[in-house]
């Protein structure tokens, strides 16, 4: 029994190694969420652009949204590929990033899509905290992350995928296999 107890408290500490040594620096939060954050707006644009010529009503908001998706999803995305990535080969390197900078972007940017949603929708809800409230703002916030992923992820496609790839590419050759 003691030794499994030692076994467990190795391998939580080195959980927590793992994860202290994934942390991104501040200068690399600093300057790549906002340049993630750009090119997900500007994949967006692009693809608005090659659909209807960009001709809508909710332009900027849609890019703002992208935007604030690709900002806030930089920090997440580099802190769980780097704890994938670590003492990992190149390809496995590059399937952590591509996963998680995959994953995080469109998450956070559903998720922030549900609470605009959610804001238009308030107006018509059950008073905060009650059985009522709590049920309108589960389904409304998850039909506004269905409809995000039907709608939205095709802003993604064609620059975004191809960002997503660079990215991942340019990740795995910064994170060394040496991290063993």
């Amino acid at each position: 029994m003691i030794s499994s107890e030692r076994q467990e408290t190795g391998t939580v500490s080195a959980m927590a190694a793992r994860m202290r040594a994934s942390l991104p620096s501040f200068r690399e939060v600093l300057f790549g969420a906002p340049v993630w954050g750009v090119v997900m707006a500007l994949s967006a644009l692009v693809a608005l652009y090659l659909r209807n010529g960009a001709e809508t009503s909710h332009l900027y908001s849609i890019l703002v949204l992208f935007f604030l998706g690709g900002l806030v999803s930089w920090p997440f995305a580099l802190l769980l590929g780097r704890f994938g990535a670590i003492g990992r080969g190149r390809e496995t390197r590059f399937a952590a990033f591509f996963l998680c900078l995959t994953l995080c972007t469109i998450a956070i940017t559903a998720v922030l899509f549900a609470l605009d949603y959610r804001i238009f929708y308030a107006r018509w809800h059950a008073p905060f905290g009650t059985g009522l409230w709590a049920y309108q703002f589960a389904f409304t916030s998850a039909s506004a992350i269905y409809q995000f992923i039907v709608m939205g992820i095709r802003l993604y496609l064609p620059i975004g995928f191809s960002a997503l790839a660079l990215a991942s590419l340019w990740l795995t050759w910064r994170t060394p296999e040496q991290q063993r």
